[in-house]
This record gives structure tokens, C-alpha cells and sequence, in this order.
């Protein structure tokens, strides 16, 4: 039997994008107020989905708790309160967008599940803007 369990949680984080081989004007045509050069911040939204086989000693995909505790400590401690641009060595090469920011997200979780397990990031910027990742 496969089931799929959702932890979610929230953080906030600072950026800016910005392409350093385009004009201010085209960073500005293209990013609008997200080019800032004194950055801005979003209050974003996560939901970790995780998909498997229902172990048959525990009744759980996951233990729920295990999995608040991986996203508090490789995802909220790592990003939270963060200006990414600045702060985090994973968007040295990355523009940080939401939809990278998710697949960053996915890249860090991924390793630290059991297999069969599948993986599903949603990563919400705003009430409007979110961005998904995952195994399905």
C-alpha cells in the first residue's frame, strides 16, 4: 500500500534578481521589483510531500516528526532570515528564483529519504506565486 504524507513550514528570506550580462534597463524590463538592488523579502511557504510504502511495523510513510526535524535543520536554519543572494553558497551560480529555490530544496532532502520513498517540493513565494519539484 502507498500513501503520501505532507510536513509543512515556513520561513522567510531575502533576495534579488538581477543577470549581470544585461543592461539595468533589461533587468529592470524583466525583474520589475524583484531586481532591487537593496533586495527584497518574501514570507515563503513549504510543503514536503513524501510518497511510499506504508511500513507495515509502524503504519508510517515517514515518522512526521523525523521529517519536521529535517526540514528545521537542512532547510529553516539553512535559509531562514537568509538574504540569498548573499548568505547561501547554493546560489553562488544560481539565480535565486523560486523555481531554482525549489529544486535547491528537492537537492538537499532528496539524499536523506529511503528508497522507495518519492520526493514533491511546492515552495510558495506569495499567496499567488509558487513554484514545484519533485519524483511525480
Amino acid at each position: 500500500m502507498i500513501a503520501t504524507i505532507c510536513r509543512k513550514a515556513h520561513f522567510n528570506a531575502a533576495h534579488r534578481l538581477h543577470n549581470p550580462d544585461w543592461s539595468d534597463e533589461k533587468n529592470i524590463e524583466v525583474f520589475g521589483k524583484c531586481n532591487s538592488p537593496n533586495y527584497h523579502g518574501h514570507n515563503f511557504d513549504l510543503e514536503v510531500r513524501v510518497r511510499g510504502p506504508i511500513d507495515p511495523d509502524t503504519g508510517f510513510v515517514m515518522d512526521l516528526a523525523h521529517l519536521g526535524k529535517l526540514i528545521k535543520e537542512e532547510i529553516e536554519e539553512r535559509f531562514d532570515h537568509k538574504n540569498l543572494n548573499e548568505d547561501c553558497p547554493e546560489f553562488s551560480d544560481l539565480f535565486p528564483t523560486t523555481e531554482y529555490f525549489v529544486k535547491v530544496i528537492y537537492d538537499i532532502l532528496k539524499p536523506k529519504l529511503k528508497e522507495p520513498q518519492l520526493l514533491h517540493i511546492t515552495l510558495h513565494e506569495t499567496q499567488k506565486n509558487s513554484a514545484e519539484y519533485g519524483d511525480w
